[in-house]
């Protein structure tokens, strides 16, 4: 793709279509780096929560229905750094918001929020889908469970991974009803120095 986008140029080929070919490269670049992480311990940095969620849910929103309503509400009060693999953060919630949009089938909202939770951050996906079966709950982060006709049934169960054994958070399901919608939660622990910082601030 990068050899034939060189070509392209040099026909003075339209510059707009070039400029997405190389969003899609990028694109490429980061899913190809998505994986290399997931089979290995990823590097931690301290980043603003609320910035790589709302990237995530800007990246969902330019490629969803319009139909859809994507919204994210940020409560959190001042900045929170968390100690996070911003690539494998974001491909949690890119995600769970594709799964809504499977869920919604049509015409529907996700909402996705911040709170602050004591010594932790909470991210709440919420949406208006068809829900799923309260006997299937708990069921839907192992390994092959799935609710779709398409898929292995590997997405939930590699976010699962990502956010408890990489991230020393939780997922779950924090509600769910057939014909109401699901929302997923999350929660990750402050890094060490916002902690400092609040114990200071009291």
């Amino acid at each position: 793709l990068m050899g034939w986008i060189e070509i392209l140029r040099s026909q003075d080929a339209n510059a707009e279509a070039l400029q997405e070919m190389e969003k899609d490269i990028e694109r490429l670049l980061t899913i190809t780096d998505r994986f290399s992480k997931i089979g290995s311990i990823p590097k931690l940095e301290l980043t603003d929560i609320a910035m790589a969620t709302e990237s995530s849910m800007n990246y969902m929103n330019r490629r969803s229905s319009n139909r859809i309503t994507l919204a994210f509400h940020n409560e959190l009060s001042t900045p929170i750094f968390i100690p996070l693999s911003t690539q494998l953060y974001g491909w949690v919630i890119e995600n769970l918001v594709r799964n809504a949009i499977d869920a919604i089938e049509g015409k529907g909202r996700i909402d996705v929020t911040l709170s602050e939770q004591n010594n932790s951050v909470q991210i709440d996906v919420q949406d208006t889908g068809k829900g799923i079966a309260q006997s299937k709950a708990k069921a839907i982060f192992r390994p092959g469970f799935t609710t779709k006709t398409r898929g292995w049934g590997l997405g939930l169960s590699l976010a699962k991974r990502i956010i408890e054994e990489f991230h020393g958070g939780k997922i779950s399901v924090a509600k769910t009803a057939l014909g109401k919608g699901t929302t997923f939660k999350i929660v990750l622990p402050k890094g060490k120095d916002e902690l400092l910082l609040d114990d200071n601030d009291a």
